[in-house]
């Protein structure tokens, strides 16, 4: 794959951040019986991840602005063009030594999202699109999933913790969703989900409770992989309503139709 300078440049902050994140979960089993505790280990690397990410990015296009799940919003000179930065999705699979995470990095233009990258480091996984330019898996270009029968397809979820936006809801799609598919997965890296979709390793995603940082990168991979995403409304508001639907032609729709479908509590 020959990447544009601007890919080049997401590529290149992914590893330098990647190569951070690997040695920190190298430390992850020693770190289990520290005094200081997992968790705030956990938070130290996944700061240390972002902020390795904004230095490389600020070098290359300074006046570009920033959304960041740690840092927040970082107003830039350049009010048409932010990153939207995520340093450690599936933290909680950091945590416990599982090499499911990743780096989530986007470039957000007049409000459309016209490159994205994601990298797990622990695998050496770097899916990486640009708009109108195809999407990638390191050198091999990606295309979703041709499934076209629901009850063939294996779909991936995220179930918002308990008291969080959209649990109660989630479940009773979720319930919906299993009766009408081959398998619903839920893996703990809301990023690496749809990046996997874009690769036609999954059928569908389905989601409530997203963040922008979770699905931007996502966003554009699986457009550029021939794919659909929308919010779960059908729209283009997921950043606004917190959700996210994805899958071929054929599956966004079927699972639109079931999560619709579902009632909502009164």
């Amino acid at each position: 794959m020959a990447r544009s300078a601007l890919l080049n440049v997401m590529t290149k902050a992914a590893f330098k951040a990647g190569r951070s994140l690997a040695r920190d979960f190298g430390e992850v089993q020693n770190l289990q019986v520290s005094m200081k505790g997992p968790a705030d280990f956990v938070s130290e690397a996944d700061i240390k991840a972002e902020k390795i990410i904004r230095t490389e990015l600020r070098e290359a296009r300074p006046k570009f602005g920033f959304l960041m799940e740690e840092r927040g919003e970082i107003q830039g000179q350049d009010p048409q063009n932010r990153w939207i930065v995520d340093g450690l999705d599936g933290t909680i699979n950091f945590l416990h030594g599982n090499p499911h995470f990743c780096i989530s990095i986007a470039l957000e233009r007049e409000g459309e999202i016209v490159a994205g990258v994601i990298y797990n480091p622990a695998r050496d996984e770097l899916f990486a699109a640009e708009k109108g330019q195809g999407a990638f898996e390191n050198d091999a270009r990606m295309r979703v999933s041709a499934r076209r029968d629901l009850h063939a397809s294996l779909i991936a979820a995220y179930i918002p913790q308990m008291g969080k936006r959209g649990h109660g809801q989630q479940l009773r799609e979720q319930q919906a969703i299993m009766k009408e598919t081959a398998g619903v997965r839920c893996t703990g890296s809301t990023a690496l989900d749809l990046a996997y979709l874009a690769a036609g390793r999954l059928d569908g995603v389905w989601q409530r409770g997203p963040e922008a940082w979770d699905i931007a990168a996502g966003i554009i991979l699986i457009r550029e992989a021939g794919g659909y995403v929308t919010d779960l409304d059908g729209g283009r508001d997921m950043f606004e309503k917190h959700t996210v639907l994805a899958g071929n032609e054929y599956i966004h729709r079927k699972l639109g139709d079931i999560v619709r479908g579902v009632p909502k509590p009164s």
